[in-house]
């Protein structure tokens, strides 16, 4: 009974990887660690890094004092400047709105024609129209030359 209630149970594994990076090959030592390229990229980048981590704490305060500087007149202007840029969204809102739906109508239009074009066939009837009012004219010009050629040998 003992042995069967042993089987239910779940059992752990474990299992242990080792790595050994240091081996002779060639008569030579190779250990782990960083490449000589990788050494070059970090001494590389922390300049560069420290430099744009500079530049971005110069730009952060040059933004807190320049909101510093601009509130003031924001706050004694802003019964002018609140409406003022109200009126302008709204314009530039107007002018958009007229655009799009002005590009949706001539889409639309031109959407319907094409379709009104390929439903009635009516290229097929331009085409047919034009190819038999070709063979007219080229008719009427030969007729024309035999008419000349024969007036002149009259003559």
């Amino acid at each position: 009974m003992a042995d069967i209630r042993d089987r239910n149970q779940p059992q752990q594994v474990q299992v242990h990887l080792q790595q050994h990076f240091n081996y002779q090959g060639g008569g030579k030592n190779y250990q782990s660690g960083p490449s000589t390229s990788q050494v070059l990229a970090i001494l590389t980048l922390l300049p560069i890094g420290g430099t744009l981590l500079a530049l971005a704490g110069l730009t952060l305060t040059g933004t807190v004092i320049g909101l510093c500087v601009a509130t003031p007149p924001f706050i004694i202007f802003s019964p002018i400047l609140v409406p003022t840029a109200i009126t302008v969204m709204m314009a530039v809102a107007g002018f958009l709105s007229s655009e799009a739906f002005g590009l949706t109508g001539l889409s639309s239009l031109s959407y319907a024609f094409n379709h009104l074009w390929r439903v009635t066939g009516t290229e097929q009837l331009d085409l047919d129209h034009t190819r038999r009012r070709m063979q007219d004219m080229a008719g009427h010009v030969g007729q024309k030359t035999k008419s000349k050629a024969q007036e002149g040998g009259r003559t």
